[in-house]
């Protein structure tokens, strides 16, 4: 609290602009100076604050992360600004007005939220947390849309509010919790706090089990740039039990239409690799079906074809080469192709790809992907690479 009350005045505000593209390398140097003329303390919160915001730029973007207040766990924990410009759309878009958003964090979520013209209530029960957020929605003009509240959630009446938003905290002391009923608000809480709004989304870890997903939510699996973010549940938006993928940038989403489980084929000419929150959603058979293909095995989530039927839910590779796994044969492959830049990528193989492309030491100047599978539940190595945005002639897949 007193770092952040000292970074606020107009002399830490000041001593924020002169540090702030202070490299990791200089700030032993840029202390001893600015020492002389600020007291210790200011200097210090100062270039810690910087360090942060340069650690917050990712999620943020440089321009907003420059201009607001972070702590440790706020840059940690904090949505990317994608992902919770998305979430924002779908409320309002909703015929949302006025969000409480609990368990707020450093404020990304009001944030987000107050810039598509919702109201919020942002409450956290942690002081210099509550003060960061309240700091960060002033810096960004947004004070007149976000009122902060220092407050445990529980306790928080949230009837006027047309939403609740609720953000449980999914680390503790020993890193990242795995247990809903163990995250700070449980999760079953948080699904009583969401019953009682009109309408709700409460932000989860994407491993959570399908199972464990209400009758009446619906729930949405996020990646930005291929990256799974994070799972939500969503009530009152009219699609109780729907199942969706949404990929960012976009948004692309993919429905689920309660599809059986693809059946296993024959190696064809393409390989598909399903994003992350399709994968997640359990909505394979929802890409198979839409690229007329099937499983290299049942228990993987690679799709084969023999068409190139782009979609934007799976990167489609070619693939020229199949055998079974042995690295002296894959060895001997790619010095015969010249490969000198390799890709591997695995899914059902124990085998490390660092550990791969240390045994086969590519060199050369053409690139490859290997992928270390199975097929008909056998291990198997697949080579290929991204597909070209035309189909050529067809190759032959050779054993």
């Amino acid at each position: 609290m007193n770092d952040l009350a000292l970074l606020l005045t107009p002399e830490g505000r000041a001593l924020l602009d002169e540090v702030r593209d202070t490299e990791p390398a200089r700030e032993l140097a840029v202390a001893t100076r600015l020492r002389r003329d600020h007291p210790a303390e200011l200097v210090s919160a100062a270039l810690g604050q910087a360090r942060l915001r340069q650690r917050a730029a990712a999620k943020f973007g440089a321009e907003d992360a420059g201009r607001m207040f972070f702590t440790p766990n706020g840059v940690e924990q904090s949505t990317r600004t994608s992902v919770a410009a998305y979430r924002a759309r779908r409320l309002a878009d909703l015929g949302v007005t006025s969000v409480a958003d609990l368990c707020c964090g450093i404020g990304g979520d009001a944030i987000a939220l107050a810039r598509a013209g919702i109201r919020v209530l942002a409450v956290d029960r942690d002081p210099l947390t509550a003060a960061a957020a309240r700091a960060n929605a002033e810096a960004l003009g947004l004070a007149g849309l976000i009122e902060v509240r220092e407050a445990d959630v529980t306790e928080v009446d949230t009837g006027g509010y047309d939403a609740v938003f609720v953000d449980p905290a999914r680390r503790g002391g020993r890193g990242r919790i795995f247990d809903p009923e163990a995250y700070s608000p449980p999760l079953s809480w948080a699904l009583g706090a969401a019953r009682t709004a009109p309408r709700a989304a409460l932000k989860i870890a994407p491993g959570i089990p399908h199972e464990a997903v209400p009758a009446e939510a619906e729930a949405e699996w996020i990646s930005d740039g291929g990256d799974v973010k994070e799972a939500v549940l969503w009530f009152g938006t009219g699609a109780p039990g729907a199942v969706r993928a949404t990929l960012l940038p976009g948004p692309r989403s993919l429905l689920g239409r309660g599809l059986p489980d693809p059946a296993e084929r024959p190696v064809g000419r393409y390989l598909y690799e399903p994003d992350g929150a399709v994968i997640r959603a359990h909505l394979v058979a929802e890409v198979a079906e839409e690229v007329g293909g099937g499983l290299l095995d049942a228990t993987i989530a690679y799709v084969t074809a023999d068409e190139l039927r782009p979609v934007p839910f799976a990167t489609a590779y070619e693939i020229t080469d199949r055998m079974p796994f042995n690295v002296k044969k894959l060895k001997a492959l790619l010095r015969e192709r010249g490969v000198g830049t390799l890709t591997v990528k695995k899914r059902g193989s124990a085998v490390e790809p660092e550990e791969l492309r240390r045994k086969v030491r590519p060199q050369g100047p053409n690139a490859a992907t290997v992928f270390l599978t199975r097929v008909a539940g056998a291990p198997t190595m697949l080579i290929g690479a991204p597909a070209p945005p035309a189909a050529g002639q067809r190759r032959q897949i050779g054993d």
